[in-house]
């Protein structure tokens, strides 16, 4: 399962957020820095409304989202880099995810505190991103010393030489890894170093309910900083959410549109790290369950069939596909098949977002 680390300075709402998150996860959520202090994790589904359209069709007896794990990651400081604030514990738990979702403040209260003493969301990504370069330079540097004497006579060393010194210029430029203009068989050569500022990134400007549908000028400049890198930015209000999950289905609709909103902040967090991912859903109905599977883009047929099952994988004959769109328009797999709406793909056929499919293989 993939999994998204959940970051910030001490007292942004992280643990808030992560405790909506998993609805009945036991992170602390408090008042004072280092609060989290062990990675707390949650396993979240993946909202799609696709599975209850095709389990009405199919008469499912249960539905089965995707799903992605989230980690609680403790409060970094600055000097995490050095070890301040149980720091080298902390990175390390930030290097073991896929993916950052780095929570900013962005909404003013006196009674809780900030760790730096006032609300500015663009020195708090500063705060953060920097510790983080300074973490990654230092895996660089420690690397470099152990290929430079190798890159006199050996071709592949020269190479990875090159990498290397190209990262550390733009790390020391106070930038991420993320902004340097890699080939995909060069981001995998350096994978084994686990560079923090090369991990897909989303920001999460947490405000108060009453800028959730609009934001404030704190979230635009947090967007002007992600533009800069290409990240995404979702607005979120870790209050609302705490509160959302309280009530029921209906009284939480009724709630949001009260704050002029179609969905939650945390919905949308969690399609956009999917996203962020590339990551791509596939379905599978039928009268047991409806399922949705995940994958890379680009994964082709009987690899995505392995993702069920490796049999399925090694034994794979074909695909029996058709479009989600498809299915719910003709309403039944069987109508579908007599306008010739369900296709026959091989071993080539790369899967595309909300196919319905059915394996045939041999055992």
């Amino acid at each position: 399962m993939l999994r998204a680390g959940i970051v910030g300075l001490p007292n942004v709402g992280k643990s808030t957020l992560f405790n909506a998150l998993v609805a009945n996860a036991k992170a602390d959520a408090a008042n004072f820095p280092f609060c989290t202090i062990e990675p707390n994790v949650g396993v979240v589904a993946v909202p799609d409304e696709r599975l209850e359209v095709l389990a009405k069709i199919s008469r499912s007896e249960k539905i089965v989202p995707a799903r992605i794990e989230f980690v609680d990651i403790a409060g970094l400081v600055k000097g995490a880099s050095k070890g301040e604030g149980l720091g080298n514990q902390f990175l390390a738990n930030i290097r073991e995810v896929d993916a950052i979702v780095h929570v900013v403040r962005c909404f003013d209260d006196d009674d809780i505190i900030h760790v730096s003493g006032s609300v500015d969301p663009v020195r708090d990504i500063e705060v953060i991103n920097l510790e983080l370069a300074l973490a990654d330079l230092a895996q660089i540097e420690r690397r470099i010393e152990r290929v430079r004497k190798q890159a006199r006579n050996n071709k592949d060393a020269q190479a990875e030489m090159d990498i290397l010194e190209r990262l550390s210029a733009v790390l020391n430029e106070g930038k991420s890894a993320r902004q340097v203009s890699l080939s995909q068989e060069e981001r995998e050569s350096i994978e084994s170093l686990g560079l923090l500022t090369a991990k897909p990134i989303i920001y999460a400007a947490n405000v108060t309910e009453d800028d959730l549908a609009t934001g404030n000028d704190w979230v635009e400049k947090v967007r002007a900083v992600a533009a800069t890198e290409q990240a995404k930015v979702v607005v979120v209000s870790a209050q609302v959410e705490s509160e959302l999950v309280e009530l029921s289905e209906s009284e939480r609709q009724d709630f949001l549109n009260a704050l002029g909103v179609e969905e939650g902040g945390l919905k949308s967090l969690i399609k956009a790290t999917y996203e962020l991912l590339g990551l791509r859903t596939y379905l599978t109905t039928g009268p047991q369950e409806t399922r949705a599977w995940t994958i890379p883009a680009g994964t082709k047929a009987p690899q995505a069939a392995g993702v069920i099952h490796s049999d399925f994988e090694r034994g794979f004959i074909r695909a029996e596909t058709i479009a989600y769109s498809d299915l719910v328009e003709t309403g039944s797999m069987a109508a579908a098949k007599e306008k010739g709406l369900v296709r026959s793909e091989g071993k080539d056929y790369v899967v595309q977002e909300g196919d319905v499919l059915l394996f045939r293989f041999n055992v």
